[in-house]
């Protein structure tokens, strides 16, 4: 009897098992090419300016006198340089600086991140007083948002530049085949940019803990010079001619810009709901102008898959009273802020990394479905802290406070970045050449109006259940509306809209 064939496909079975459970984990790997590192360096910076992240809580904490309703107050308006960001494209598409239409504005990007830091680190250390705390606090993240806008244009218009259209003998690649790559290099940069989130999450905390926050604010200038040195490697900038300028598109643009601007100026009461409204007023008419080039049912599609990604980011957050509540009640000092931001990074990097291959090969729908079950996951150790399951597990179980929140909501950040992939795909593949840095800002833009509907909401919800330092009975009420919110909203919106696609 020949028992050779037996054994050898006795040996070969647990590989055709194990074969589809190791394609997820090493499709990003698969899909890494030489030509995409130095672009990746751009997004990978993004991610490291998590390095002053527990350095600012902290002393937003002990020395700024803003509540969270009115830090989320500010979030809103922080987040409407992302809104604005197709007066940046049009530039970045059609105006060159000394010749460069990509690598000179990264390097302006990275010049505004600095400077940020730079008053950051003034404002913490006292020796920039020519403003309150509060107002060079506002100014330093408006000028680390506004640069960190600019580099993430530019990178959003080289990433489908740096795939290949042709084979290395020069014949065309098969479409099929760009296409997932163009899927795939939206997913590696928003991989990337969790990878430095997680890379300095520790680093983070111990340096708060260790250093002055000012001199925290100091070290951080590390991080734009990394995404300066990645835009003076990758290839940009050739054989590219600037188009006409789209002056509906950037007039339009630096209308609302200005409108945005005295709005906020103003002291009318609904201020950035009125904002938040002309805003999506005027990125739903430049994107229905800018996507009329597409067939209607491809127009029908993109439209369906952005509304359940703004569905899945528009819900609110808990807001800065929890973190106040950790430090106050829980005793979580810099270190442990370090270790937190570590494991929440790491849980959302893990999540990326698995879903990888099925951003490229599933449906969107079924992709949200998923992120929206671990937005509920992640939600419970912050619900089970503030209702105080800690004092039951520390003694029956032998697990305490620091154990449970070792996985909290923060890790939904890198989740909210890999919704936007499928529809970022839809528009690396569909783009024409000449305008894609316009076609992804818009699109970039409306999403970036999902976080704002996301921080209006968190404002509402820290007024309705207000949270003042040391005070805070209403916490609970607060962290499981949120979670409801997180579950219910997206799902509902994709249930309803899931046979539509």
């Amino acid at each position: 009897m020949d028992t050779g064939g037996v054994s050898t496909a006795r040996a070969r079975a647990p590989l055709r098992v194990l074969r589809p459970l190791a394609a997820p984990l090493l499709a990003p790997l698969q899909g890494v090419r030489l030509a995409y590192v130095p672009l990746l360096g751009v997004y990978l910076a993004s991610g490291a300016l998590g390095l002053i992240a527990v350095a600012d809580q902290f002393w937003v904490r002990q020395s700024l006198t803003l509540t969270p309703a009115e830090l989320a107050s500010l979030a809103v308006w922080l987040q409407l340089p992302w809104v604005a960001k197709m007066v940046v494209s049009e530039l970045v598409d059609c105006v060159p600086i000394l010749g460069s239409q990509r690598r000179a504005y990264i390097l302006i990007g990275g010049g505004l991140v600095a400077a940020g830091l730079l008053t950051l680190a003034g404002a913490a250390g006292g020796w920039i007083a020519f403003a309150a705390p509060e107002t060079l606090y506002a100014a330093a993240q408006l000028a680390i948002v506004a640069g960190s806008v600019v580099q993430e244009v530019v990178a959003d218009a080289i990433s489908p530049e740096v795939v290949a259209r042709t084979e290395a003998d020069g014949s065309p690649r098969p479409q099929a085949d760009i296409n997932r790559d163009l899927a795939m290099v939206e997913v590696l940069a928003r991989l990337t940019y969790s990878a430095g989130a997680f890379a300095v999450a520790l680093l983070a905390g111990v340096l708060a803990k260790t250093f002055a926050y000012s001199t925290v604010f100091l070290m951080a200038l590390a991080v734009p010079a990394l995404s300066i040195a990645g835009a003076l490697l990758v290839r940009a900038d050739g054989g590219r001619r600037p188009r006409p300028i789209d002056r509906r598109i950037l007039g339009g643009g630096l209308v609302f810009a200005v409108a945005a601007t005295l709005i906020g100026l103003s002291a009318f009461r609904w201020a950035q709901e009125a904002v938040f409204l002309l805003s999506l007023a005027v990125i739903g008419l430049m994107l229905r102008r800018v996507l009329a080039v597409l067939e209607p049912e491809v127009r029908r599609r993109i439209a369906l898959v952005a509304a359940m990604i703004f569905a899945f980011r528009a819900v609110p957050m808990i807001g800065d009273g929890y973190r106040w509540f950790a430090m106050d009640r829980l005793g979580f000092d810099e270190t442990f802020f370090g270790v937190l931001q570590l494991t929440s990074t790491g849980v959302g990097l893990a999540a990326m990394w698995l879903l990888a291959d099925a951003l490229v090969r599933r449906p969107a729908t079924t992709v949200l479905l998923w992120l929206t079950a671990m937005t509920a996951l992640l939600f419970l150790p912050s619900l089970m802290l503030v209702n105080g399951v800690h004092h039951w597990t520390e003694p029956a179980l032998g697990f305490g406070a620091r154990s449970i929140a070792l996985i909290d909501e923060a890790a939904q950040s890198p989740l909210f970045l890999l919704a936007t992939v499928p529809l970022l795909a839809l528009v690396a593949i569909h783009a024409p050449r000449e305008a894609r840095a316009t076609w992804f800002a818009l699109v970039a833009s409306l999403m970036s109006l999902s976080v704002v509907a996301s921080q209006l909401a968190t404002k509402y919800v820290n007024l309705l259940f207000p949270i003042e330092r040391g005070v805070y009975d209403q916490l609970p009420a607060l962290v499981l509306t949120v979670t409801a919110s997180a579950v219910i909203v997206p799902l509902g919106v994709i249930l309803a809209l899931r046979r539509r696609i």
